[in-house]
């Protein structure tokens, strides 16, 4: 029987019962929501359907990263702060789009990705508000991070070259431009333009070479492809196991779990080919920002402080086998038979300032 059965039954025809009929009334609409969600603070209701639970003791972290490691890594969080740790998990353009529509109800207040250009969406649409932290600002380097405080990068990714040793050389590789050589002339695998890492690439070719030159090197690159772009990093790097092409641009993780897996079929493919970093090595990062609406915007500090720790980059680096961001962080032992390479020092900003031409100019050289 329900609330309002079991007072209807009992109502009397006078004034003082049907007072009380209606306090009790009142009293039944705020019993407790299924799950015990009390819904977000300045946003929508709690739970899965509604978002992340409010409260002075949360974070409320919307996530473009789709690694289970990163629950550990919450959970240490929590252990250490007290704050909850409420995730939503989904594509970036979505998260987006999500946290727009929200508005100012929005419980939002991390957003976490990959890939500095997906950050920049975020900023272009000033979702962003400037973080002010000295440990952010001492950790991370300059060039890993906006330089207004808008977003920090907390891990990188190097774009690197996967090649066949029965087909290359290693003296034959030297660095980006080079694949624009005649010798490479139908060995070259990529993805597609639509990958937002070869967007990246081309937007950080622009800020280190100009437009101008970047066009003529792409144009140059389309020409030398063995096949049209098709699938993400891991066919590139099947492709050339195969032989069907010579050498792939990948990022240096994909290679890297291949290196890892037990899988037979894994390794088969990783044993076909080896890994080189160009000098200097184009690095993206995996990073994140504070929103402007957010309900808990110091224990959004906290949490990006803490994702710069060193338990926090360590879990970034055995995690997804990425790179940390700090200086001293124990390394994967993968990671480390790669030895050293010189990073790009150009700031990672710039992908995003230059995504539009990069795009352009990809467009124009027939980059499918």
């Amino acid at each position: 029987m329900t609330c309002v059965s079991r007072i209807f039954g009992s109502v009397a025809q006078n004034l003082t019962t049907a007072m009380l009929f209606l306090a009790l009334l009142t009293g039944c609409g705020d019993a407790p929501q299924a799950g015990g969600g009390s819904g977000p603070e300045g946003g929508s209701e709690g739970g899965p359907e509604g978002g992340p639970e409010g409260g002075a003791g949360v974070v409320n972290v919307y996530s473009a990263r789709h690694y289970n490691t990163d629950n550990q890594l919450y959970a240490d969080f929590t252990a250490q702060s007290g704050v909850k740790v409420n995730v939503i998990e989904g594509k970036d353009s979505e998260l987006l789009e999500r946290i727009k529509s929200e508005g100012d109800r929005s419980p939002a207040d991390i957003f976490l990705t990959v890939d500095a250009g997906r950050l920049w969406r975020a900023e272009k649409d000033g979702l962003f508000k400037p973080v002010q932290s000295k440990r952010l600002e001492a950790e991370i380097p300059a060039n890993l991070r906006h330089p207004e405080g808008l977003w920090f990068g907390l891990s990188k990714r190097a774009r690197i070259f996967v090649y066949n040793p029965e087909q290359v050389q290693v003296q034959e590789l030297s660095t980006y431009e080079d694949l624009a050589s005649p010798k490479w002339k139908g060995r070259i695998c990529v993805r597609s333009s639509n990958s937002i890492y070869n967007q990246s690439l081309v937007a950080w070719m622009i800020e280190k070479n100009g437009a101008e030159k970047t066009e003529a090197w792409a144009k140059a690159l389309v020409d030398n492809f063995a096949r049209q772009p098709e699938g993400g990093d891991v066919p590139q790097i099947q492709a050339v196991a195969e032989g069907s092409c010579a050498l792939a641009i990948v990022n240096h993780y994909y290679f890297a779990r291949l290196l890892k897996s037990k899988d037979p079929k894994d390794q088969a493919i990783s044993s076909k080919v080896s890994a080189y970093f160009p000098q200097p090595t184009h690095v993206n990062i995996g990073g994140a920002g504070v929103l402007v609406k957010a309900p808990h915007p110091e224990n959004s500090v906290k949490f990006l402080e803490f994702l710069a720790s060193p338990t926090g980059q360590a879990f970034f680096a055995e995690g997804n086998t990425e790179y940390p961001v700090v200086k001293g962080i124990p390394l994967d032992p993968v990671l480390e038979k790669f030895g050293k390479f010189d990073a790009s020092p150009v700031n990672v900003s710039a992908y995003g300032q230059n995504n539009a031409q990069a795009i352009e100019i990809m467009n124009r050289v027939g980059w499918k």
